[in-house]
Order: structure tokens, then C-alpha cells, then sequence
């Protein structure tokens, strides 16, 4: 590793732990995961000499701190949640409903607006699965730079835009801007690390041996869930180590940037806004419709079909105390719904027919 690269991970992280500081001053929610995103962003995409050809943020790094997003929303899982699941039918199912239309209509948008191949525009258009669109994209011809693009912005789009709306929504800051707080303490002491650190390996063991989806999230969810329900009580994140989980979170997303011609990040920024505002219109009819079905409020079943990330989602539900382990599941659920059909599309719709 050369010393450049060796420096340049903790200087984008103190870069975006300043941005992130400053938009804590500011009414921005989330600020110190939107406010790292967007300072390294604007740096990855303005200044491309700053960032080495092929860098990356290292990702055994960022498996740590979603870990930690993980076990603060095992946390917050109880009996209630499951006294729940008669009701999460209805849910789940309109998720499903959501992953078909999404689909449909971004393929729309990125073929005939977008003017992309048939093979790249039904890879860009899943709403979830990035690692997985881009391997079967990759394998099916698709022209990779463009899933990637729109994959990125899908998330990023929607973690920035949906604070926003329940700011709007509610008429005040929300979220970490809103001086609500995500964890209930604010030290750890050697037993809670020793804790905190023994239940995270062992999910994320568990997990990857099982091959659920999201594993660095899902395993210490359901270790600091599992804790909950034998008694013996899940492992407390303090606010700080939560808030340096959303500035390792943001600046991992911002770096992303790097590499990408200026030509297609402008083509993909349009793109992905009509995109993800279309796809919020139907999480929100979606929300609507299941709202008298079901106990949770407007706020939490909108998160729930929002198209973000699994981690970024759990941040924002954590953030916005909007039930974040049913907020969680039905991401889980998206995403590996969207895979399944990603996998169908890649060995059953003919390359002739896509191209």
C-alpha cells in the first residue's frame, strides 16, 4: 500500500467528521451522515486527482460500524414486534407489490429516457440489491458504470430526501438535527465493549454462515434481539459511537464518486431524481393504503417502502424513532425480493430480447 493511499481513508474521515459537525449546527437532518456524504462527494467528483485511481473505502471498516447500526436496532426489538406479524402480511405484501411497479417503471424511465440497453436499464432499474445488480449486470453484458451510478444514487437520493419530507412533513427538524437522541447513553464501559463487541461476531458468524442477506446488519440484529428475549438484555451503543457510524457510513457513500466522468454522473443525477421521486410516490400510495390494515403511522410505513439502503434506512428509522426493526425487516424483505428477481431475470429473459 502506498503512503498516499495509506492516509487518504482517515484524512476523507476527518473531512467528514468536520462536515458532519458543521451541519449538526444547521436544521439539516441526519447531519453527520448527509453532511460526510456530501463534503467527500463534492471532493471525489470536483477534485478527481484527490482520490488514487481505484480507491476505495475499505470494507472491513465500514463492516464494523454497520455492525454497530445492527445491534442499536436489535435493541429496539421486543415482543410487540412480534405480536406484530399477523399484521406485517399486509405489509410485506404490498413491498412486494412495490418491488414489481418499482421495477417496471424505472426500467421505463433509464430505456426510453435514459437511453440505455435493454440489458443495463433492467439492472439499473432494481430497487434495491446493488452488489448483486451490479455481479448479474456485469455477467449479462450490462454496461457496469451506469448500474453503479444508478445504484448509488438510488440510495443516496432517498437518505436525503426522505428526512427532508418528514422534516417537511412534521414541521420541524427531524433526526439528529432535531436534537433527538438515537442511543440513551453516552458511555461504555469495558463490560458493554467486551459485550458489544462478542454479540457483533457472532451474528455476523452466524449470518455469513447462513447467508442472509445484508450479514454485516442482520447477524448482530438478531444476537442483540436474541439477547432481549432471554433476559439478558442487548448491548447499549452509546450516541457518539452512533454518530461516528453515520460519518463512516457517509464518507464510504461520498468516495464512491471517485472515477466517474462527469458526463454520467450529470445523466445519472436527473435520471435517478425521476427515479427515486417516482418510486416515493408509490411507496407513499403503497403507505396509504395499507395504513388502515395495520397499527404502524404513515412515517414508519413510508420509510418502510422507501428504496434506500438497509443500513441507511435503519440509520433514518433509528434517527426518527420510527420502529426501526419493523423498518428493517421490510428492507430485508425488499432486498431479497429484488434479488430473486434479478436472478430470474439473468437466467430466463433472453440477451437478444434485452438488448
Amino acid at each position: 500500500m502506498t503512503p498516499r493511499l495509506f492516509v487518504i481513508t482517515p484524512l476523507m474521515l476527518v473531512i467528514g467528521t468536520a462536515a458532519g459537525w458543521l451541519a449538526h449546527l444547521t436544521p439539516v437532518p441526519l447531519p453527520y451522515l448527509l453532511g460526510s456524504l456530501m463534503m467527500t462527494g463534492v471532493i471525489a467528483t470536483s477534485l478527481p486527482n484527490a482520490l488514487p485511481n481505484g480507491y476505495s473505502f475499505p470494507q472491513r471498516v465500514r463492516t464494523v460500524f454497520i455492525a454497530i447500526i445492527g445491534l442499536t436496532i436489535g435493541a429496539r426489538v421486543t415482543s410487540e414486534l412480534t405480536s406484530d406479524l399477523d399484521e406485517m402480511v399486509y405489509s410485506l405484501i404490498a413491498v412486494s407489490l412495490f418491488v414489481l411497479l418499482a421495477h417496471m417503471v424505472n426500467y421505463q424511465i433509464f430505456r426510453r429516457l435514459g437511453k440505455m440497453d435493454r440489458i443495463t436499464a433492467f439492472f439499473a432499474a432494481a430497487p434495491g440489491g446493488l452488489i448483486e445488480s451490479v455481479t448479474l449486470g456485469e455477467t449479462a453484458g450490462a454496461d457496469t458504470k451506469h448500474i453503479v451510478m444508478q445504484q448509488f444514487l438510488r440510495i443516496i437520493f432517498v437518505i436525503a430526501l426522505v428526512p427532508i419530507a418528514m422534516s417537511l412533513w412534521t414541521g420541524h427538524p427531524v433526526g439528529s438535527a432535531g436534537e433527538m437522541d438515537t442511543a440513551t447513553e453516552d458511555s461504555l464501559p469495558a463490560t458493554g465493549i467486551v459485550l458489544l463487541l462478542s454479540t457483533s461476531l457472532v451474528g455476523m458468524l452466524i449470518a455469513g454462515i447462513l447467508r442472509l442477506p445484508a450479514w454485516e446488519l442482520t447477524g448482530p440484529l438478531i444476537a442483540a434481539a436474541a439477547l432481549n428475549f432471554v433476559g439478558v438484555g442487548a448491548p447499549t451503543v452509546p450516541s457518539w459511537l452512533l454518530n461516528i457510524s453515520q460519518i463512516v457510513i457517509g464518507v464510504s457513500l461520498g468516495v464512491r464518486f471517485s472515477g466517474f466522468s462527469r458526463r454520467i454522473i450529470v445523466q445519472g443525477l436527473w435520471l435517478s431524481a425521476a427515479s427515486v421521486s417516482i418510486m416515493l410516490v408509490i411507496g407513499g400510495i403503497l403507505a396509504f393504503l395499507v395504513l388502515p390494515l395495520t397499527d404502524q403511522p404513515f412515517s414508519v410505513l413510508l420509510i418502510a417502502f422507501s428504496p434506500g439502503g438497509v443500513t441507511e434506512m435503519g440509520l433514518i428509522a433509528l434517527s426518527l424513532h420510527a420502529n426501526p426493526a419493523f423498518v428493517t425487516l421490510h428492507h430485508i424483505y425488499r432486498i431479497t425480493l429484488t434479488v430473486l428477481l434479478l436472478g430470474f431475470g439473468a437466467k430466463h429473459l433472453p440477451v437478444s430480447d434485452m438488448q
